[in-house]
């Protein structure tokens, strides 16, 4: 969108420093900027640009180059060495990131303040709960942008997602932009990341949420342990005007201390203000959900046509926080009923004998919590079929494959993103953790073939778990994404002539 950067109007220097504190090493805070620039690629003459460090490069380091392409203002955070012929005004600040989410959000004029902003964090449920909190305010008449995992919703315009949390600039540039196409309210998905590195920053959420937390996230590149990780998750609630939490988890406390928003919980738990009870399991052909009865802040029963618990916390935080926007309890319950998320236990139907359903599932910890919760509607056969990303952790392969050697009545080893890796090895390392179990397997790496066999192979009362891919619409091989989506491929092999069920009779 560098277009429609470059149209918007000259701000002065000292607006877009406003509410930061800063040192002015050199040169005069009197000018007018015509762009902001984190990217020395995009350098324009009189641009602001942010020295921002990352895991590859460090923006102080081109501060010199910058400065001779004609950059009016630098933004450090460590002191940097200028040519003595450029002129260019130096701001120091503490952090550059931090700095960035502040000016960010002053060179788009502020659009936050013209939105109700919902944050919503947490290891699990994020995705499925911004879906569903965004089909209940629609159904009662709000107009709502999403910004998340799987993608960027403004209007009819869905942006593909590289990020779970966009960096500040682009977040801030994407609320320019509902503004402007007539939005009132956004609900986003804030990882622990985007926390840690300030990307929500420059705003004040009206509501925060937590849904739970499990150690997630740990190791190079993302958070050094899970006190950091719970540390950050924190940070939402010194951000936000109201806080909702999962009052079941027992984490919610260590992750709002010194919070500076008032609180809410919801749960299952009778210290809950807003609470689940009496909770049934709906089995239909072909369909899995679940019924139950909302009690404390509201009083009425509600169907989601999603299984298990999680499901049960991801409607009731939803619930939690429509009541903010006074839906009325009719709204709810028919935005519940039809919401659908991409690639989140999305039940696809191919048959009323059996359940077939697709899930982002793709490491152990997702993959144990979603057969668990699939057991409990006691299916006549439990059928798991994933793979594991080429170029990643060996030890995932062991492990998911262990889990579903355990849980599953039947595993189907394929394969998902092999990225780099021959798919045979991988397929070799799940194997080796299913060695620990005495699960029966079959292995078929052509993944549209693997699934063209559970849908022949499957019987009466199965539940079929496509897992791994989800939302994800390609196959990445040697560097290559390939167009591969699994409901395309489902699609694909019924018009195909392969009859659900033929080969179990």
């Amino acid at each position: 969108m560098e277009k429609d950067k470059n149209k918007m109007e000259n701000k002065k220097l000292t607006e877009l420093l406003e509410h930061l504190e800063y040192e002015l090493v050199q040169g005069t805070l009197d000018r007018e900027i015509p762009a902001v620039v984190y990217d020395s690629r995009k350098v324009v003459p009189g641009c602001l640009f942010l020295c921002i460090g990352g895991a590859n490069f460090d923006g102080h380091d081109f501060a010199a180059q910058v400065a001779e392409q004609g950059a009016g203002v630098l933004v450090v955070q460590k002191d940097v060495e200028l040519p003595e012929n450029v002129d260019v005004t130096v701001v120091k600040v503490a952090d550059t990131r931090y700095a960035m989410a502040f000016i960010s959000a002053a060179w788009f004029g502020h659009p936050a303040e013209k939105l109700k902003v919902i944050g919503i964090t947490g290891t699990k449920g994020k995705t499925t709960t911004t879906y569903l909190v965004k089909s209940i305010l629609e159904n009662a008449g709000y107009k709502v942008g999403l910004v998340g995992t799987i993608e960027v919703i403004i209007g009819d315009e869905h942006i593909h997602a590289n990020n779970t949390t966009p960096e500040s600039y682009l977040l801030q540039e994407y609320f320019a932009r509902m503004v402007e196409a007539g939005l009132d309210t956004v609900v986003m998905e804030v990882s622990s990341q985007a926390l840690m590195l300030h990307r929500t920053q420059g705003f004040v959420f009206d509501y925060g949420i937590f849904t739970n937390l499990e150690p997630d996230h740990i190791g190079p590149n993302e958070h050094a342990s899970f006190e950091e990780y719970l540390h950050c998750k924190g940070l939402l609630f010194k951000q936000c005007r109201v806080g909702i939490v999962n009052g079941d988890d027992e984490h919610w406390q260590a992750v709002t201390e010194g919070h500076t928003c008032t609180l809410e919980s919801f749960g299952m738990g009778e210290h809950c203000m807003l609470r689940a009870e009496n909770r049934q399991l709906v089995h239909k052909p072909g369909e899995l959900g679940v019924t139950f009865h909302v009690a404390g802040l509201m009083d009425f029963d509600v169907e989601v046509p999603m299984p298990g618990r999680f499901s049960v916390y991801n409607a009731l935080a939803a619930i939690a926080i429509c009541r903010h926007f006074k839906v009325d309890e009719e709204n709810i319950k028919k935005a519940l009923l039809q919401a659908k998320v991409k690639g989140r236990i999305e039940m696809i139907k191919v048959s009323d004998q059996f359940t077939l359903l697709i899930d982002y599932a793709h490491n152990a910890m997702a993959l144990e919590s979603l057969l668990t919760t699939l057991r409990e509607y006691e299916p006549h056969r439990l059928i798991s079929l994933f793979g594991c990303g080429g170029n990643r952790s060996r030890q995932r392969r062991f492990e998911m494959g262990e889990v579903s050697g355990k849980l599953a009545d039947l595993t189907i080893i394929t394969s998902d993103n092999p990225r780099f890796e021959e798919p045979q090895d991988i397929i070799d390392d799940i194997k080796t953790g299913m060695a620990k179990t005495d699960g029966n397997y079959v292995e078929i790496c052509d993944r549209k073939e693997a699934i063209t066999y559970a849908i022949e192979h499957g019987e009466p009362g199965d539940i079929i778990v496509l897992a791994g891919k989800g939302h994800e619409d390609y196959q990445e091989i040697r560097g290559v994404k390939h167009p591969m989506d699994e409901r395309d491929l489902i699609r694909d092999i019924l018009a195909e002539g392969h009859i659900p069920g033929s080969a179990a009779k």
